[in-house]
Order: structure tokens, then C-alpha cells, then sequence
């Protein structure tokens, strides 16, 4: 009998039992494939790789417990009634049956999502781990212009667009925007809410090219299921700030296109009445509490909930609604507005702009920055500097006022870092990230190495010195301290090599005694390093060892990449010094 010989009526076992290609799941389920996708996206069902593919290598596999999970799915019965729906309106159009087909089309089966939303996310800060891919999508189809070819509809589109400004209203206005970096793709934002980063890219205000390869039928599948889970976490939001869900903006803002502005109206005109409320309650408790005894439990309540309030907001928070306090920004008309205007007021500035329905026009004596994108500036105020927008992402990202010089309208910009990148890792940290922490030092009155210094320098006895930080006596014992250690460690090593290769010996030579040997062992720290790596490698498994290889083949890499860059970055000094000699 063959090894795989399975007999007529036995279950199937091992893969073949656990995994089942697409077409037999539509099969299964008796629906069609644009349902079963659907189905797929809504639940969460994704395809599988099994290490075994029975079917062949050429089949997508999906696990047979989520097509059993996709059997008992109530929409399944939706979608099978709104086929049989289009089923009954198609035969009375096809026989002119008008009233019918009128009656028919007023009786169209729906269905809502919110019970997968709970399904999926039991707990607020499931959907909040899920939210990045769900705020890229929405933020994508509100720049979309409505094409009814492809589906896309001008009330899908106001409802993205809602969604995404209430969003950053949020945002904005509870302080929880942490980075903020100018791609070519977008504008990449990353916020921190209830402890979990989230991060989400959004367009440039441009006009969107839209191409032919999309299959935008599986995106506006998508964009249904995230619209509901957006509109339950900005539900949640909106009612942990105590603000009605969904906020009522003004009809003249609306208009005027100024939407991110009317929400953050409506959130600060909520937030004053709030705060108008509990401070007349605190007064009248605080009439009342004179009149309880010191020891009654109710004597030191406020004193509690005051605690409760300072401790509400933690470090960084506080930090990012300082950043831009007291600030005042004007923005040009050929700047992107909504970008500037939700990260400004997110770090605690006040902005306006030039245009219809701004709060202050340009002629206004309190505005400290004005941000243009333009090569010349005609007209100039004295009392303001005229920046280029990168300046605003700079400064967020550095946590710190960067002085305005080398952002000044018609100058070059120095380079925008990513904020999402620790240079440190990659082993190359850029000239300018150098300046901006010697910036934040000086901000922080701390000491920093100068530009080009390792810091391993400051392990060393004399730079410890030079600087003043160390004495005379400390610097010599920490040098004699580190000549002992190199000491016995080159010891050390000597006696596992001996032991590795097998030797007989009966006792340790002294070192210590014979100054030659000293300097000997000062003068190799790179063979002892060698000598410790190729002991350990004969101790690793093969797997282990492998994987050690491939780590330090990645780091060779890396190593490469930065040496590249710091010989482009030496080539184009050069080039900078005799381009000016030249001149």
C-alpha cells in the first residue's frame, strides 16, 4: 500500500484538512468571488502560506476555521438577499414594470458594521494598534477627486474629509501630535494617543493623478470597513473630552472651506464652556467644604481631584503645548494651510492666514512669523521674521525655537531630517542633526562633545582633563585603572586559547612585571577583540552561527553605506571650496 494511500471514506489529516484553496471556499460558502473578497476584508481573513501545498504551488490557501468562522457570518445572508434584490429590480425594468421597480428600489436591504467594529476590537485599544493603516486610507480618498467610472463618490468623499478633520481637531487640540516629517509621498504625522503611536501619512495638497492599474473596487471595500471604525474612535475620543459627537460647525466657515479651523473653534468653545462650569462648581464646593468638619472623608476630596488633573498631563505632553505658547503665525497664500494650521495649534501657536474667514489679517501687530514659499517677499513688516514652511516641522521635531537664519525666504534650506530614523543606529548622524542637539544642549543647559568627537573621548583620562571635568589625581588613576584592565583581559584571553586548543600548562607568566608586554597589550585591542569573536563562534551552533554571520554582513553593509555617504559628503566640500575660490 503506498505511504499516501488514504481509503474511501477516511478524514482528511495534516494539511490537507487544515488549509483549502479560494476557489473551493467560493465554492463552499456558494458565493461569488467579488463577495468572498468583501467577506475576507470585513472579518480580517487574510491567505495563508502552508509549508505543505496540497493543490500545488499556484493556489492562494485560506485555513478552513476562518471559512468555517466566514459560514455563520450574518452578512452573508445580507449580501445573498441584496443579489436577489438586484435579481427582482433588474426582471421589472427588463419588463417595464415602472411601478414595481419604483416600489422595489424604496424597500433596498442595508447593512451596518458596527458589529464587526466590536468584534474585531473588543477593546478601545485594539482599534487604536489598528488605526495607522485605516487614517492613511481615509486621509488618501479626502484629497480624491469623485470619478463615477470607478465608483468614487462625491459623498464618500465629504464623509473622508469629515472624518480626517475631526481627527486632527482632536489631535490638535489635546496635544498628542509627536512627529511630523515632508516626504515626496506626503506628509507623515505621528501622534500618541492613550500610549500607542500612531502614525499615518496624508497627500500634498495637490491634484491627484489617478492611475489605471488600481483596482479601486477592493480600496472602496476597504475605506467602507474604515470609515466605521474612524467614526467609532472619534466617537470615543470626542466623549473622553466631554464634546458632542458630531460636532456642529459653523455654516459660514463650512462655506468658506475653513473647516479645520471651524472644529477647532467648536472644540475650544466646548472646552471654555467646561471649564466655565467646573470652576463654579469648585466654587460651591469649595463654600460647602468650609462648612464640613476636618475629618469628614468628603473635607479633602478636591484636593484629590486636583492632583488628579496636574497628573492628567504627562512631561512631552506638557512640552508640546509650549513649544509654540505665546506665538503668533500668518500664513501665505501659497502655502499648504490645513498642514500648517493643525500642527501649529497642535504645539500651542495661534495662526491665521490670508484669505476669507480668518480670525486676523495680515496687518496685525501681534504676529511673530510670517511662513511664505515664495523667492522674494514684496512688502515687510519689521516686527516679524519671514520663514519657509520647513522651519514649523524643524522646530517640532527638535522640541525647540531653531533660529530663523537659515530659513529666511530666497535662502537655501538645510536639510530635513526624519524624526522616524535613530541616526545613532545607522552609525552616521548628519552635520545638521549635530547642530540641532548642540542647540538642544544649550536650550537644556547641558555639555556636549564638539562636532566630530567620538564619545569614547570622554572615557579618556586626558580629554577628561583638557575639559576641566576630571583632576590631575583622577585622570592618572583612571588611566592606570584601564591599563589594568587591558592587562587581564589579554590574560584572560590567552588562557581560554590555550584551553581551546587542548594545551597543558602549569601556571599563568606574569605580565604584569615585563614592561614590553605592557605596551604590547595596549598596542593590539583589535586582536583581542578578533581573538574573543572566533572563540565564541566555535562555541555556537550552526544555526546560531549563521545567524551571527548574517548580522555581521548586514553591519558591513551598513558599515559601507556610512562610509559612502561621508565621502560624498568630503566630495562636495571640496567641490563647495573650489567653486568659492574659483569666484
Amino acid at each position: 500500500m503506498p505511504k499516501h494511500y488514504r481509503p474511501a471514506g477516511k478524514k482528511k489529516e495534516g494539511n490537507a484538512a487544515r488549509y483549502i484553496t479560494r476557489s473551493q471556499a467560493v465554492k463552499y460558502l456558494q458565493v461569488s468571488l467579488s463577495v468572498f473578497r468583501r467577506l475576507c476584508i470585513f472579518k480580517g481573513v487574510f491567505p495563508r502560506d502552508p509549508k505543505k501545498k496540497v493543490k500545488g504551488n499556484h493556489h492562494t490557501y485560506y485555513h478552513m476555521k476562518d471559512i468555517l468562522f466566514l459560514k455563520h457570518e450574518p452578512l452573508l445572508d445580507k449580501f445573498r438577499e441584496m443579489r436577489a434584490y438586484e435579481k427582482k429590480v433588474k426582471k421589472a425594468m427588463s419588463k417595464k414594470n415602472k411601478d414595481l421597480a419604483e416600489r422595489l428600489l424604496t424597500r433596498k436591504p442595508t447593512y451596518t458594521l458596527d458589529m464587526l467594529i466590536r468584534e474585531r476590537y473588543p477593546k478601545f485599544i485594539d482599534a487604536l494598534r489598528d488605526l495607522d493603516d485605516c487614517l492613511t486610507m481615509v486621509h488618501l480618498f479626502a484629497a480624491l477627486p469623485a470619478i463615477e467610472r470607478e465608483n468614487i463618490q462625491a459623498e464618500r468623499i465629504h464623509n473622508c474629509r469629515g472624518l480626517s478633520l475631526e481627527w486632527q481637531a482632536y489631535i490638535s487640540r489635546t496635544h498628542k501630535l509627536r512627529k511630523a516629517f515632508i516626504s515626496v509621498k506626503g506628509i507623515y504625522y505621528q501622534a500618541e494617543v492613550d500610549g500607542q503611536k500612531v502614525t499615518w501619512l496624508t497627500p500634498h495638497a495637490l491634484q491627484q493623478v489617478m492611475p489605471q492599474d488600481v483596482d479601486y473596487k477592493i480600496m472602496l471595500t476597504f475605506l467602507e470597513f474604515y470609515e466605521t471604525l474612524l467614526g467609532f474612535v472619534n466617537l470615543r475620543l470626542y466623549h473622553s473630552i466631554n464634546l458632542k459627537y458630531p460636532p456642529i460647525l459653523d455654516p459660514r466657515l463650512k462655506a468658506l472651506a475653513a473647516d479645520l479651523y471651524a472644529l477647532t473653534r467648536y472644540v475650544d468653545a466646548k472646552n471654555r464652556t467646561i471649564e466655565a462650569n467646573i470652576e463654579e462648581s469648585e466654587l460651591r464646593l469649595a463654600q460647602l467644604q468650609d462648612q464640613l468638619p476636618a475629618n469628614e472623608p468628603g473635607a479633602l476630596m478636591h484636593l484629590v481631584e486636583d492632583a488628579g488633573d496636574e497628573q492628567e498631563d504627562n512631561e512631552e505632553t506638557r512640552a508640546c503645548k509650549t513649544l509654540f505658547q505665546n506665538k503668533t503665525f500668518f500664513l501665505g497664500r501659497e502655502v499648504p494651510r490645513e498642514s500648517l494650521l493643525f500642527v501649529i495649534t497642535a504645539f500651542g501657536g495661534v495662526v491665521s492666514w490670508d484669505g476669507d474667514g480668518a480670525p486676523f489679517g495680515e496687518s496685525n501687530q501681534d504676529i511673530n512669523y510670517q511662513i511664505v514659499d515664495r523667492p522674494t517677499q514684496g512688502h515687510r513688516f519689521i516686527s516679524r521674521d519671514y520663514i519657509q514652511p520647513q522651519w514649523v516641522f524643524d522646530c517640532i521635531n527638535a522640541r525647540i525655537i531653531l533660529p530663523t537664519e537659515d530659513y529666511m525666504v530666497g535662502k537655501v534650506l538645510p536639510p530635513h531630517l526624519s524624526p522616524f530614523v535613530d541616526n545613532e543606529a545607522e552609525g552616521y548622524v548628519p552635520e545638521y542633526a549635530e547642530t540641532i542637539k548642540r542647540l538642544q544642549a544649550a536650550a537644556r543647559k547641558e555639555i556636549l562633545p564638539m562636532p566630530g568627537g567620538e564619545q569614547d573621548d570622554l572615557d579618556n583620562a586626558q580629554n577628561l582633563l583638557a575639559e576641566g571635568i576630571l583632576d590631575r589625581t583622577k585622570a592618572k588613576e583612571t588611566a592606570e585603572r584601564k591599563k589594568m584592565m587591558m592587562i587581564h583581559e589579554r590574560q584572560y584571553h590567552q588562557e581560554l586559547k590555550k584551553e581551546m586548543e587542548g594545551m597543558q600548562y602549569t601556571s599563568v607568566p606574569e605580565s604584569s612585571n615585563n614592561g614590553e608586554e605592557d605596551t604590547d597589550d595596549m598596542s593590539h585591542p583589535e586582536q583581542l577583540v578578533q581573538d574573543d569573536e572566533n572563540m565564541s563562534k566555535v562555541s555556537m551552533s550552526r544555526k546560531k552561527r549563521r545567524l551571527y554571520e548574517a548580522i555581521k554582513i548586514s553591519q558591513g553593509r551598513k558599515k559601507a553605506n556610512v562610509e559612502a555617504l561621508k565621502t560624498r559628503k568630503k566630495n562636495i566640500q571640496k567641490s563647495k571650496k573650489t567653486t568659492s575660490n574659483s569666484s
